[in-house]
Order: C-alpha cells, then structure tokens, then sequence
C-alpha cells in the first residue's frame, strides 16, 4: 500500500543564478520569480542544502518547499529483490504511450550481478520483477520507445543495451529481450530518442564520449550506424580528457561515423581511432526540444548539444551559473551532477550524486554563451550516505519520481514520488 505524507516546513526563496561570474553574460535575459513560479510544478526555491539536518531516521527523506508532499512508492519493505543487501534502485520510466498511458512505472537495479527490472502498478500499488538475468550487470538506464518497448543499459565495462518487448494485453509482461549491440558495448548510463528515432549514448568515464545511433530502420535498433562527437575547433590532443582544460570544450562539432564491427566490441576503442571528444564521465542524457542535454559528473557540468546548429556549450557549471558547493563553510552549490529529467514546464532538473544529494530546475532560457539564467535548488536529501537518482516526470505534470539508492536506513532503497499539493 502507498503510504502518502505530508511536509510542512517552510522554506526561503534564494535565487542561484550568478550573472557576473566567470563565463556569465550580464547582458542576457534576466531572470525572473514567473521562470519558477508558474506552471503545474512551481516552487519557491530552497535557502540551501540539508546541511545540519542530516539524519537516517526519516518519514520523509528530503527537504521540499513548502506545497509539496512526499509518497513512498516502493522500498525493500515492499519488494525485496536482493535481500541482505542494498537492492540499488536506479532509473524510472513510465509506459509514455499506449492506452493505459502512466499506468505503470519500471525501474534498474544497479547490482553487480543478476540484475533486475521492476514494475509498479501506480493504479494499485502492486510491484514485481519482470525481467531479471544472471548476466545482467549494472543495469542503469531505462528509457520507454515511442514504439512501446523498454530500453535498459549496464553502466559497466563491456555494458550493453536491451530491449525489452512485452505482451500487447499486459504491460507487465516481458515476452521478448533482444540485445542492441549495434548502439555499442561500453559503459552505458543515460540513453534517449529524438523524434527521428534516433538514439543518444554516453560512456561513463573520465575520458568517455557521446554518441549517436542512427537505425538503418526507425523503430528497429537491430542494425544502423554509431557516431560519436567531435569538436571541431579543437586539435587532436585537446580532445582528449584533460580535467583543467574541459570548460574550453565548446563550439561547433561533427558526428563521426565510427567502425561499426568494433563498435560491437569496443566503442571506446572505435571512438579513440577517429579522435573523438572526451568528456569527464558523462552520465545522463535528456533532450528537450532539439538540445540535447548531458551531465558530465566529474567535470561539475551540465552541456547542452544543439543538435539543429551543431553546437555544443556550457549549460550549467559551478562557478559559472551555480555556487561552488562548500559545505563545510554552508555554502550550497552544484557538485558532481548525475541524473537528468525535463520537468513539466520544459525546464531540465538534475540531481547530485553527492552528499546531501541535491535536486536543481534550470531554466531552458540561456544568455548569449548558452548559460542557464536560473538554477534553483528544489529539494535536498537528508540522508548523507544516500544519492538521488532516477528522477522522473512521467503523465502527470504535478508528479516528480525520485530513487533513493544506497541509504543509511536499513531496507530503505526505493522510489518516492513528490507531488504538488
């Protein structure tokens, strides 16, 4: 059973846009309370982190502003798929299409070994696991098709994506998984669709790249060809991962086809013969409209890829549109992003994978070098030895999904839902 909560404390609107540091443009739009304060989600901002709350005694895991109530979906209480130890739950998606749209929610669960897939019927809180193999490791991603089928992915070396096809009748029925090697085997996280059916894949190192699948048919991820990007204002060397050089990778850029037959065995290796751009390990991937948006972790940076002008910039970095986090002198701010959602007012959220894991908005609306004019902080995580991910808008615009993964509390990984009042 679905056990509802509500939050009432209250909560200090601070806006987190820095329009005169490093990289900002003065001169750009300016931000206003109507970029936060409008649309079926709307907030006002948190003051800061959960700095000196921390805690692992919770009824509700994170600090929200004040309109907001928090929904236990799932736990290990509930399905235990690995009992004795952390379950991991990761990504969530929703049957986005189809007659029972949002029906059903599934999630990963990013184990070593003999990973899993489960669904959650939002109708009547029944839980199960539909798909679950021995050889299944690290499973990250999950994406629902416009064509009705999952696609997951293992955040591991040699890391593939699956399709999972279900029955017609029963959306909680696997009746099919086929293996996509042809979108490459490495260390998959974040995966999305463009409208073309096209699909977008990171690898998730320092030193990792992005990549783009197009299929020979729309619809049949079975055969195409991978390409991966490539700035094209750089020189060779300056491709490469250089953690004190990564703010200057921005500009134009090319997709280059990469050799399909080591795709299949190694993208990296496939990537690293025709020089492509190395990020510091891109985790997420969302595109909203006809940007694509990637987290790069360990660079403290979101980048938004135009994927119309065949540009790509710094959307979201500390320093630049968002404090440098400092906790010990209280000072919130944006560190080690990871997952990625497009809210219901077409804004992208991230969360931090970080201690008092973080949960920001970031204003689609740029200034002249493709910054974000305003990042707000919407909710933090009180649990220290948590992180958030798999953050999630599905059907309904005034509902925020959110995994709790690798909590202090004991048989509490699991899947909350935050809903406007």
């Amino acid at each position: 059973m679905i056990k509802k909560i509500a939050t009432g404390a209250v909560f200090v609107s601070l806006l987190l846009s820095l329009g005169g540091a490093a990289h900002a443009d003065p001169a750009g739009p300016p931000a206003g309370p109507s970029d936060h304060g409008q649309g079926p989600f709307a907030f006002e901002p948190l003051a800061a982190s959960a700095y000196g709350q921390a805690s692992s005694d919770w009824t509700v895991p994170y600090l929200v502003p004040a309109g907001f109530t928090q929904t236990l979906v799932k736990d290990e209480t509930v399905l235990d798929v690995y009992p004795g130890v952390d379950d991991l739950h990761d990504m969530n998606t929703q049957n986005e299409t189809g007659r029972e749209a949002g029906r059903y929610l599934y999630n990963t669960y990013e184990v070593g070994a003999n990973g899993a897939v489960a669904v959650t019927d939002l109708k009547t809180g029944t839980t199960s696991v539909i798909a679950q193999r021995a050889d299944w490791n690290r499973l990250d991603g999950i994406r629902w098709t416009p064509w009705g089928t999952l696609l997951i992915t293992e955040e591991t070396a040699g890391g593939k994506v699956y399709e999972l096809f279900f029955d017609k009748k029963d959306l909680t029925k696997v009746v099919k998984i086929e293996e996509r090697i042809a979108l490459g085997v490495l260390r998959h996280e974040g995966i999305d669709i463009d409208k073309d059916g096209n699909v977008y894949v990171i690898d998730e190192l320092n030193g990792g790249s992005i990549y783009k699948f197009v299929p020979t048919q729309k619809g049949n991820l079975a055969a195409g060809q991978l390409y991966a990007l490539k700035l094209t204002g750089l020189v060779d060397a300056d491709q490469l991962w250089n953690a004190g050089t990564f703010a200057n990778k921005v500009g134009a850029f090319t997709w280059v086809a990469l050799d399909q037959n080591q795709v299949e065995v190694d993208a990296d290796v496939a990537s690293n013969a025709v020089v492509a751009t190395e990020f510091g390990r891109p985790e997420d991937v969302e595109i909203i409209d006809h940007t694509l948006y990637v987290a790069n972790t360990s660079e403290d940076r979101v980048i938004a890829i135009d994927l119309q002008k065949s540009a790509l910039s710094t959307f979201v970095q500390a320093g630049v549109n968002v404090p440098v986090e400092n906790q010990a002198a209280g000072i919130t701010g944006f560190n080690n992003p990871d997952n990625l959602a497009e809210g219901p007012d077409g804004a992208l959220w991230i969360v931090e994978d970080n201690s008092f894991s973080d949960v920001y908005r970031a204003s689609t609306r740029t200034n002249t070098v493709g910054n974000s004019i305003n990042v707000e902080l919407f909710a933090s995580l009180t649990d220290q030895g948590a992180e958030t991910t798999g953050i999630y808008f599905g059907k309904n615009p005034t509902e925020l999904f959110v995994s709790v993964q690798h909590p202090d509390k004991a048989l509490a990984d699991g899947i909350w839902k935050i809903s406007k009042r």
